[in-house]
């Protein structure tokens, strides 16, 4: 990983260095892409410029608004007169001059770009062939990635698959969403067939024939071609070998990145210059920690953990949420006065004194774990009426999260699992075992910006019943284009 570290650190330079100054002409800087894209070295630089996109060193990175606070599970948070552009969002309110949507809308697209450029210059670079091809590979996924958080915040969008080569090609209309995810899955198919199953410590971070088989089957779930779906889980599964960790939150600690259950992991680095760090910690801690609060988890979603009889909660609440009468990650009592609602997300959050400054997290942001991934599958298998066998990948998720009382020390009563927490799911019919499988997706993946695009993919009744006091209707469940890009693309019309 620190080999991917050090390109990273080597193209934020080399932007810096050629960026200062841009007219009707010519880039004036140390590169431009006539003179780039010669090397192996120079396609290695560009993968790792196109990676950056997907990072949260930038602030610009918002998809967490739409998959948290846009969400049943998440409120803005933070100061009542910051970031106000958020609060829109939460409520849907939002005008197409929302600073979220045109920062969101640009990050991506950036993303894009980068990828478009490498896909059309390293084909004709003279360089072994095997980096190319994978190097080519990790780029069609980045795009996929990028496509399927641009489809599915704003819907029909313009598809660019090639750099500007003429002025022609800067502007242009929207597509279908079918179109986009046709896109998505020529991507990913063909990622499949060029990226490795695993790298070694150097280059951990990168995309693998699992990650891609992963987004694919998460593409397929999410149009409702279910067999297409455990196909590509079955591939997946083949291509890598994936396993839960012992422990929920060894997925969240800076000290266990890139584990078992790691699908696809976006890197983050502290104390580098230029900035490598994660953002994400200063947005989500407490003002005591020089931290903004946002994206506070609201009392619905602490609801939704279960509860036994004896009055045990579910552990994960607490790996999850900070809440009154419990530890904060510093070590202190939580101070629900911390939080307007009283709760705070812990998952992306890291002990200060860990930290050189707040905004610099070296924690990594995992996009896909294997959790996901048996979710997916158990989804996919009740729709496609094998209830049975669909309860196996579900209860092997509740399994590893009782047994937090088999692996974690802190826990009351360690070494003795609660009776009767998290049980198994029975096989009750295709509706139950919906319900029950989305309930696990919510608990198991809250906070880790996924929530909305599930309720947007449920359907309109599932959508409506939890986001009804938002004033959310479904036929706006995508997000607006922002007003900047009508004003300079006149092939968008609304």
């Amino acid at each position: 990983m620190k080999t991917f570290i050090k390109l990273l650190i080597s193209f934020v330079l080399l932007m810096v260095s050629g960026c200062s100054d841009f007219l009707q002409e010519d880039l004036q800087g140390t590169f431009s892409s006539s003179t780039f894209y010669k090397t192996q070295d120079d396609a290695l630089l560009a993968l790792t410029g196109v990676y950056n996109q997907a990072s949260f060193v930038s602030t610009r990175n918002a998809i967490w608004v739409f998959g948290d606070v846009a969400s049943d599970d998440a409120t803005k948070g933070g100061a009542a007169g910051d970031l106000v552009d958020i609060a829109a969002i939460d409520n849907f309110s939002y005008s197409r001059n929302n600073t979220i949507l045109e920062n969101t809308w640009k990050h991506y697209y950036e993303g894009i770009s980068r990828a478009n450029y490498l896909l059309y210059n390293v084909p004709t670079i003279s360089m072994d062939e095997k980096i190319k091809n994978r190097i080519l590979g990790e780029a069609k996924f980045l795009r996929a990635y990028f496509y399927f958080n641009l489809v599915n915040v704003f819907g029909e969008i313009p598809l660019k698959v090639l750099p500007p080569l003429s002025t022609d090609e800067i502007n242009i209309p929207k597509s279908p969403v079918t179109v986009i995810y046709d896109q998505i899955k020529n991507d990913l198919t063909e990622a499949t067939a060029s990226l490795p199953g695993s790298y070694t410590a150097k280059d951990l971070g990168r995309a693998t024939a699992g990650a891609a088989w992963g987004l694919l089957a998460k593409m397929y779930i999410y149009n409702e071609k279910w067999n297409d779906a455990l196909t590509a889980i079955t591939s997946m599964e083949s291509s890598t070998s994936y396993s839960l960790t012992p422990l929920f939150t060894n997925n969240f600690s800076d000290s266990l990145k890139n584990n078992s259950e790691s699908v696809f992991e976006i890197q983050h680095l502290t104390n580098q210059q230029p900035k490598l760090g994660n953002f994400l910690t200063q947005y989500f801690s407490p003002a005591k920690d020089n931290g903004y609060y946002f994206n506070t988890p609201l009392q619905n979603f602490i609801n939704e953990f279960e509860t036994t009889l004896g009055g045990v909660v579910d552990p994960r609440l607490d790996y999850s949420v900070g809440r009154s009468g419990q530890k904060w990650v510093n070590g202190e009592n939580f101070d629900p006065a911390w939080s307007p609602t009283g709760f705070l997300t812990k998952k992306h959050i890291q002990p200060v004194k860990k930290l050189p400054i707040i905004g610099d997290g070296n924690l990594n942001y995992i996009y896909m774990r294997y959790a996901d991934i048996l979710l997916m599958k158990a989804e996919a298998l009740n729709e496609l009426n094998q209830t049975g066998a669909a309860m196996v990948p579900l209860n092997l998720v509740r399994k590893r999260a009782r047994e937090s009382y088999l692996q974690d020390k802190k826990l009351p009563g360690f070494g003795v699992i609660p009776a009767n927490l998290l049980a198994d799911v029975i096989d009750a019919g295709k509706d139950a075992n919906r319900n029950a499988i989305r309930h696990e997706r919510r608990v198991e993946l809250g906070f880790e910006f996924h929530r909305y695009f599930d309720l947007m993919r449920y359907g309109k009744q599932a959508a409506e019943a939890a986001l009804s006091s938002a004033g959310f209707t479904y036929s706006k469940r995508y997000f607006l284009i922002p007003q900047s890009e009508l004003d300079t693309n006149p092939k968008i019309t609304e």
